[in-house]
């Protein structure tokens, strides 16, 4: 069976994650997804490099499910190139400002005036309009600018998170967006620009703080790791390794108590709810750090997972790679690519459909792999694919 979005075709301009992510996503469920690279690969190609040619491990994941080539818009040639390859898509994905996407004609004026009902997806640092929407942003101000880092660390230090959330999140935002526009132009014949921000993106996130903050000024400060709206929600050093462990409302409590032989607690006005119980976290966490020291992390797991309290082992990188579950479950699928010692294990659609799944069924191109190919299909012959790479427009 075809994926959902077959006989969509999708012109990715983006770099790094937010651009890039949309796009997978889109390919996972069957869209033809073109990577539109500079001529030399953009400074996205080589993070983490992994093979000769400096192809990075960021690459590999964001690109699969893609066809590649390279263009030069400022040339005329590439100009006419891009013009006529606007005019065979459904859907243009940039991640870039919009002075940027002005100047290379991928702007949505621009667009729409070579395909009326082109669907434009665009994501931005800061978004479209106010005082901020002309400056450049990577995951981490949007992380510095939403609260996150400062009620992430400790009181003293803010903390950013090393996997970059906010990028994620703004790129599968972005995707649903794109989905929800390819449905609306389905009904309606009409294109529309689908924008989002990365700051969108973490103020989603934030949102819930903020509006507790907004209300009641609560003013809260980091706590390192230790939670603070229940307790215990901490990680915790065991014999061999570490822990993290989450209890909310008053059945986890009583569980808790009682694994801990502490049930006096259960009455103890400190303890009456998960807003005293946070409150009085430092106490608690102390409590269950006494526990798991004296407990390998198998041995504490297992008495946790018995009285049904959500636990997990502080994984390094290399023990997600190996654990058994993750194996099992297949959430990455070996992919290979030229010059790799071995497959990559790259994150397959990370949602599940029962009747119509996405999934990786093309590795990365290479750059300008699909050259010749795209432009066959735009009616060039050889002599005039020649004549481009001559003038360097490809």
């Amino acid at each position: 069976m075809g994926g959902v979005l077959d006989g969509i075709r999708v012109l990715d301009f983006g770099r790094f994650i937010a651009g890039p992510w949309c796009g997978a996503l889109l390919g996972d469920f069957g869209a033809d997804v073109i990577r539109i690279d500079k001529r030399g690969g953009g400074e996205d190609r080589g993070i983490l490099p992994m093979t000769e040619d400096e192809t990075g491990a960021m690459f590999l994941q964001m690109n699969r499910n893609k066809r590649g080539m390279t263009l030069d818009p400022t040339k005329a040639e590439g100009r006419e190139i891009q013009e006529k390859l606007v005019a065979t898509a459904d859907v243009v994905l940039v991640n870039m400002p919009e002075r940027a996407r002005k100047g290379l004609g991928l702007d949505y004026p621009t667009l729409k005036a070579i395909k009326p009902d082109i669907i434009l997806t665009t994501a931005t640092a800061f978004g479209s309009t106010g005082p901020m929407s002309t400056k450049v942003g990577f995951d981490t101000v949007a992380q510095a600018m939403s609260g996150a880092m400062y009620l992430s660390g400790t009181a003293d230090s803010a903390m950013r998170s090393y996997y970059p959330w906010v990028d994620y999140g703004t790129a599968t935002l972005c995707a649903l967006g794109t989905m929800a526009a390819i449905m609306s132009h389905k009904a309606t014949g009409q294109g529309q620009h689908v924008q989002g921000s990365l700051l969108a993106t973490a103020l989603t996130n934030a949102n819930s703080t903020l509006i507790e903050q907004a209300l009641t000024q609560e003013n809260r400060i980091a706590s390192g790791n230790r939670g603070q709206l229940s307790a215990p929600s901490d990680s915790f050093k065991t014999r061999d390794g570490e822990i993290i462990c989450v209890a909310i409302g008053e059945i986890m409590h009583k569980r808790w108590a009682e694994l801990m032989g502490e049930e006096t607690w259960l009455t103890d006005p400190r303890f009456k709810d998960d807003e005293a119980r946070a409150a009085h976290g430092e106490i608690i966490s102390e409590r269950m750090q006494a526990w798991c020291g004296e407990r390998t992390t198998e041995q504490a797991l297992k008495e946790l997972e018995a009285v049904r309290l959500p636990s997990a082992p502080v994984f390094t990188p290399q023990e997600a790679l190996d654990n058994e579950h993750i194996q099992e479950v297949g959430f990455m699928k070996d992919v290979d690519y030229p010059g790799l010692p071995k497959p990559a294990p790259i994150i397959d659609t990370p949602v599940s459909l029962s009747e119509t799944p996405g999934g990786i069924h093309r590795r990365p191109p290479k750059l300008g792999e699909h050259n010749d190919e795209i432009l066959t299909e735009l009616g060039y012959d050889t002599a005039a694919i020649a004549r481009f790479r001559e003038v360097e427009a490809i």
